[in-house]
């Protein structure tokens, strides 16, 4: 597919994300109003690896099913990163014409539900067997890119059944990553403004755009991870807290609690050097950084 329909697809998205975590609302308006650029350095993505029964036959729910849209996209695996104490893996890609078509990054990653305790599991597992979407059938013949991207957009948002209410609860205690995911599926976990990118000179670091968004009344992570040496130094918001849906497990009827969302990201890069007196822009991620920011989320 077209580097274009990778464009229309992350701006549909930015536009359901943004209106939810209105932390991105202000960071946007705070770049633009000192004259600045708001640019996007990757895009995150949580998932679940296993493999369920679902209209399409056996799939598996991790890095794959996300994945193979990435691929048909143009995007290539570039990176992999595995957080063995959370039973975490991830993946990043990049897309060859980054630059050229201003592509962020993508950062996707997969709770490996088979290493969680065995009654943790099946919860999860019974929980996400209601699976009732498939990959939506992109025609050959369609050729406006706005129409692809909008039947793609359908994939990112949760394609089981609501969990019952103790189930979120029991899987938290475990993995709150896992009681994220039941509840929001494959929604965006967060975007990324990309310090870099900016172009005032206002905010002209990480530390300032951090500290400007806090003085805004913007709720920040109390650290800024990395540092200039590793290439990457990356802070967050607090995650939003939205009223989702859940089955009550008395009388078998949704309803409605609160629970963490996604927060905004920001992050600046570094140049590191490759080789004697050859140094480069650092291009992918961290995995300590990435480790302190999937705690974003915890309720």
């Amino acid at each position: 597919m077209k580097p274009e329909i990778a464009l229309h697809l992350w701006d549909l998205l930015w536009q359901e994300y943004s209106a939810r975590v209105s932390h991105a609302r202000t960071y946007q308006k705070m770049i633009t109003t000192a004259g600045g650029t708001v640019a996007n350095d990757h895009i995150a993505f949580r998932s679940l690896r296993l493999w369920v029964d679902s209209p399409q036959g056996q799939v598996n729910l991790g890095i794959d099913y996300l994945g193979q849209i990435a691929e048909a996209l143009g995007y290539v695996a570039a990176g992999e990163y595995f957080f063995a104490e959370t039973h975490l893996y991830a993946r990043h890609y990049r897309h060859p014409q980054q630059e050229k078509f201003d592509l962020p990054k993508l950062f996707i990653s997969e709770l490996i539900v088979d290493e969680l305790p065995a009654d943790i599991a099946q919860l999860i597992y019974q929980t996400v067997a209601s699976i009732q979407s498939k990959i939506p059938h992109l025609s050959k013949t369609e050729k406006n890119d706005q129409i692809i991207a909008q039947k793609l957009q359908k994939i990112f948002t949760r394609p089981w059944q609501p969990p019952g209410r103790s189930v979120v609860q029991q899987v938290n205690q475990v993995s709150q990553y896992g009681a994220w995911v039941l509840l929001h599926g494959y929604a965006v976990n967060h975007f990324t403004g990309y310090v870099n990118r900016q172009n005032t000179a206002v905010y002209p670091d990480i530390d300032s755009t951090a500290r400007s968004l806090a003085n805004l009344g913007v709720p920040m992570k109390a650290e800024i991870e990395g540092n200039i040496t590793c290439g990457l130094r990356q802070t967050a918001t607090q995650a939003v807290t939205e009223l989702v849906t859940v089955i009550d497990d008395i009388n078998g009827v949704e309803i409605q609690i609160p629970w963490t969302y996604a927060y905004y990201e920001i992050a600046q890069r570094y140049m590191v050097e490759v080789e004697p007196g050859n140094t480069k822009l650092f291009d992918a991620f961290l995995g300590n950084n990435a480790q302190q920011l999937f705690e974003m989320t915890r309720l």
